[in-house]
């Protein structure tokens, strides 16, 4: 009974911890795509003047 029990809590933290790192994929993914269209506006703006892309900081 006690392996039985072993077995399904080790399944249900594995699957838990697989929806885990699914959902942090995809926050990623969104995090990476705003990061990258601040990048793309920020050298839009900065086309005439000498301002780097690490002016800001």
């Amino acid at each position: 009974m006690g392996v039985i029990l072993l077995v399904l809590l080790l399944a249900l933290v594995l699957g838990g911890l697989g929806f885990a790192v699914h959902v942090l994929w995809w926050i990623a993914l969104v995090v990476l795509a705003v990061w990258l269209i601040g990048f793309v506006i920020r050298a839009g703006e900065s086309v005439g003047g000498r301002r780097r892309w690490y002016g800001r900081w």
